[in-house]
């Protein structure tokens, strides 16, 4: 008799879900035998005979693990193979096979593990159990992948999970390091407690220690009434301080003191207040950098440093692609209610070599582009946006740049940074936004691409215009001519800090001088881009707007 298939989890010591197991009786021996053991696991198992209604009882079962004991090439079964990957269910297949090319062509079919028989039945149905734990721990977290990056992580969470320490995240946008934040806070003890998340990154200086630490009435001006901060709020519970490494050094002083001492004290208050908080950072570049170039205390950083938790981008875990597909996929179809035809080998091989500078989040936005706008057939490589096609097998920037050394330069660096990042993640706008939207762009001898409005879940105002040449003859229009208020020239003869000033002013001129805005959508923190519009103001470069 079938039993509920649980477990004790080691971290919060609650019975947790594993979900169960179905066996496909092609070789009813080891099925058997693969039976009993995790029966006595207390793992619920489902027998199927090839002569049973199969999709059928895979559907009423709705098993985590399939395992073929036979077969594996059988065209039946290779088809049910690529339906369960759809359903997010691992195929496991016992094969008599030795041959390498034999198993290259089981793995493209799809099976998640292959194992030779006569296989130990112990070992088997400890791989079993460990898909089954990993899919218990995945459906918790919401981190998804069969990498062993994505596997070193949730061991790590759930190491992580029932201590108290300072944990820092590191890994580029887009990765899901707030998904890792709120993954440590529930598998926690203090998962009853409040999970309280601010990015630092995006708040001024002027309001970043009122936000963190409250203020008493009267404290400065517009302060009605006495407000509690963040670490306050969240006591007893997690706070998560993501964009870390944008705080500025006056504050990051107070930030150290809180951590050490366990008390805050409010902007304007003199009574220092206890809290209780399991601070959780994040920085999407790593902070040690930001030590080195002397732009985050040292002290601090170590004090953060305690856990740490290294998120890798989708690059570095190609093999995850298709498994996100499939999960997004099924995501948006339901949210939509769009049926969704597939995608084909072809197209998803574009996928999975394309270097998603955006990482997940960049993958996810276009999967739901697709699933809405599928015209009804399966989606071919044709259908996939252009720059991804283009871009092949190359490795896109951004791509990490180190410090410079020379005196006076150390910051340089992080700005190439954001300027390569800026125009990448302009240029992937463009493309999706005429993808989505079928926008024709014109495409005239001096290389403009015409105005591009924007769509839901992309940026709330216009991209702007792209010039690309070499001078005049190459497209880049002269000073004096009428260029579209919203534009950046890059040429030959252009500096790297021309760039940039060009990308903060057309961003500001889009959003009308809104500086909060413009640095939202530029991707960086509104301190940054106060001091860069100091520098502009000191060497006469300011743009001429009336910034807010």
């Amino acid at each position: 008799m079938s039993r509920s298939t649980t477990r004790t989890s080691r971290v919060t010591g609650d019975s947790v879900p594993l979900g169960s197991v179905a066996i496909l009786l092609t070789d009813v021996e080891p099925a058997v035998r693969l039976n009993a053991v995790l029966e006595a696991r207390g793992v619920q198992v489902t027998l199927i005979s090839p002569l049973d209604d199969v999709r059928g009882t895979l559907r009423r079962a709705r098993p985590s693990v399939l395992v073929l004991t036979g077969a594996l090439l059988d065209g039946a079964n290779i088809a049910l193979v690529q339906e369960q990957l759809w359903h997010d269910v691992s195929v496991v297949g016992l094969t008599d096979a030795v041959n390498q090319e034999l198993l290259d062509k089981l793995r493209a079919v799809g099976y998640a593990e292959l194992m030779s028989k006569p296989v130990v039945v112990e070992e088997l149905a400890d791989s079993v159990q460990r898909r089954l734990e990993r899919r218990a721990l995945a459906e918790v977290t919401g981190l998804v992948g069969e990498s062993e990056a994505i596997r070193e992580v949730l061991v790590k969470i759930e190491q992580i999970a029932p201590v108290t320490s300072t944990v820092l995240i590191e890994g580029e946008s887009g990765t899901g390091k707030e998904l890792v934040a709120r993954a440590i806070h529930r598998l926690g003890l203090r998962r009853s407690k409040p999970f309280i998340a601010v990015n630092v990154g995006a708040l001024p200086e002027t309001l970043l220690e009122s936000e963190l630490f409250g203020h008493e009435k009267g404290s400065f001006t517009g302060a009605a009434e006495r407000r509690l901060g963040r670490f306050e709020l969240a006591d007893t519970g997690t706070l998560f301080l993501d964009e870390i490494g944008e705080v500025p050094s006056s504050t990051q002083v107070k930030l150290l003191r809180v951590l050490e001492e366990r008390e805050v004290t409010r902007v304007g208050g003199g009574q220092p207040i206890a809290v209780d908080v399991r601070v959780v950072a994040a920085t999407n570049r790593p902070l040690r950098e930001h030590v080195e170039e002397g732009e985050f205390r040292a002290d601090l950083y170590y004090r953060l440093n305690v856990l740490r938790i290294y998120l890798p981008p989708l690059r570095e875990r190609r093999e995850d692609i298709p498994v996100l597909v499939r999960r997004f996929v099924r995501e948006f179809s339901a949210l939509h209610d769009r049926p969704f035809h597939g995608i084909s080998g072809d197209a998803l091989a574009l996928l999975v070599s394309y270097p998603w500078p955006g990482n997940v989040r960049e993958l996810r936005n276009l999967v739901e582009s697709m699933v809405v706008l599928a015209p009804g057939h399966e989606i071919g490589a044709d259908d996939i946006p252009r720059a991804i096609r283009d871009a092949g097998g190359r490795r896109l920037l951004p791509v990490p740049v180190g410090p410079v050394v020379r005196e006076g330069e150390r910051a340089q660096g992080r700005e190439l940074e954001f300027i390569v990042r800026s125009l990448v993640e302009l240029k992937l706008q463009v493309e999706e936004l005429r993808r989505r939207m079928d926008v024709e762009v014109r495409s005239p001898s001096v290389g403009w691409m015409g105005e591009v409005h924007p769509v839901a879940g992309l940026a709330a105002s216009p991209v702007g215009d792209l010039w690309v040449g070499s001078g005049v003859m190459g497209g880049i229009p002269p000073r004096d001519q009428a260029t579209p208020p919203s534009s950046i020239s890059v040429g030959l003869e252009t500096t790297m800090a021309e760039i940039e000033r060009q990308a903060i002013e057309a961003m500001l001129r889009q959003t009308g001088g809104n500086r909060r805005k413009a640095a939202e959508l530029l991707g960086i923190g509104e301190r940054t881009l106060y001091r860069k519009l100091r520098e502009y103001q000191g060497d006469g470069t300011l743009p001429d707007l009336d910034v807010t």
